[in-house]
């Protein structure tokens, strides 16, 4: 292997690999695009691998905002709500159960009731 080979290369066919494979890596992992559509991108790349790279780097959409888990929404939710009229409540359905005011049919649905409004 010549100098010049060693140098084609190093400079320039390992970084065009590479950044083929990023480019297949980032469009895998692209969670707005459609299958469809990543398969249609995925093909443009294989068979025209420096146009279909190029094309998607400036076509593709900028990175979408990352939607939380539902289940971290809604414990941001939690600790937005202000808590303190709900304990107030459950401070008081516990002092009826206590005092004999509520039987324990009456507490635990008055508990389930306020808990599932919250």
């Amino acid at each position: 292997m010549s100098f010049w080979e060693f140098f084609l290369l190093l400079v320039i066919f390992i970084p065009l690999v590479m950044l083929w494979l990023f480019t297949l890596t980032d469009l895998a992992r692209r969670a707005d695009i459609s299958g469809v559509a990543k398969g249609l991108w995925a093909v443009a790349v294989v068979i025209l691998p420096l146009i279909g790279m190029l094309v998607y780097f400036i076509a593709r959409p900028s990175e979408p905002e990352m939607q939380p888990d539902p289940a971290v929404r809604m414990r941001e939710k939690m600790d937005e709500a202000d808590p303190s009229p709900m304990i107030d409540q459950l401070e008081t359905i516990a002092g009826l159960h206590e005092s004999g005011i509520l039987s324990d049919e009456e507490f635990a649905s008055a508990k389930s009731k306020l808990l599932d409004t919250a």
